[in-house]
C-alpha cells in the first residue's frame, strides 16, 4: 500500500484548486449614467431611470419637460392590450397628447441599434409617427416588446429604425399594471387606436428628479 501513497499525493495536487490554471475573473460590468424620475399619478408612484449616457438625446428631452413641469397634470390614456401571450400584456402610453402649450419641438431620433437598449419589460419608449417625431408622448411596455426594437434587415423603413427605449421603470411596476387594467371605452378613439382608449385617464400629478443612480451594463 505504501507504494501508492506517492501517486495519491501527485493525484491530490493536481487536482487542487491551488494548482488549477483557473479563467481570470470578468471585469465587473460597466455601469452607465442614469437619472431617476418619480411619476406620481392619482393611482401611486412609478419609478424610473432614465438611461442618460446610452440614450442621451431621448431621455434629455424627457428631463427638459419634467424640469419644466410640462407633464404635471397630464395623462395616461392609452393600454394596449396584446392577444397573445400571458396578461398583462401590451404597453401603457402617456404624455402631452400634443397639446400645443406643452410640446417641445421634435427630437432626433435614438435607435436602439445605436443605444444597445431593447424593448424589454418595463421599458420606457417614446411615442411618434414618423423617426424624429417624437416630443411629449411615451409609453411603458409590459411583457417584453422587442418586436420594437431597430430591425435593419427589415424591408420597412420605419421598421428599420424602431422605437427609441430611454429607459425602465425600477419601482411601482404593479402601478403601471393597475392603470393598464382600468376599464377601455371601446367607442374612443379613431383607427387602430379605437378600443385602447381608457374610459377615465389617470392623471400624472406630477414628475420630479429624485437621487441619481446608475444601471448594470446589459
Amino acid at each position: 500500500m505504501t507504494r501508492f501513497l506517492p501517486l495519491l499525493a501527485s493525484f491530490a495536487v493536481l487536482a487542487s484548486p491551488l494548482a488549477a490554471q483557473d479563467d481570470p475573473p470578468a471585469p465587473p460590468p460597466r455601469e452607465y449614467a442614469t437619472q431617476r424620475v418619480v411619476i406620481e399619478t392619482t393611482m401611486g408612484d412609478i419609478t424610473v431611470a432614465l438611461e442618460t449616457e446610452r440614450a442621451p438625446i431621448t431621455a434629455g428631452n424627457f428631463l427638459h419637460y419634467v424640469d419644466e413641469d410640462r407633464f404635471d397634470g397630464t395623462k395616461f390614456y392609452r393600454a394596449m392590450h396584446l392577444d397573445w401571450g400571458e396578461p398583462p400584456n401590451g404597453l401603457l402610453q402617456g404624455g402631452t397628447q400634443m397639446h400645443p402649450d406643452r410640446v417641445r419641438d421634435p427630437i432626433a431620433h435614438e435607435p436602439t441599434t445605436e443605444t444597445g437598449l431593447s424593448h424589454t419589460d418595463g421599458a420606457l419608449s417614446m411615442a411618434r409617427y414618423e423617426p424624429g417625431t417624437a416630443t411629449g408622448d411615451f409609453s411603458i411596455m409590459i411583457k417584453d416588446q422587442t418586436g420594437l426594437d431597430a430591425n435593419p434587415a427589415s424591408s420597412d423603413p420605419n421598421l428599420q429604425l424602431g422605437f427609441a427605449v430611454f429607459g425602465y421603470v425600477v419601482d411601482g411596476m404593479e402601478v403601471v399594471h393597475a392603470i393598464h387594467a382600468a376599464p377601455i371605452d371601446p367607442d374612443k378613439g379613431e383607427g387602430w387606436m379605437k378600443g385602447q382608449l381608457l374610459a377615465e385617464p389617470v392623471e400624472i400629478v406630477e414628475m420630479r428628479r429624485v437621487e441619481s443612480a446608475a444601471a448594470p451594463a446589459e
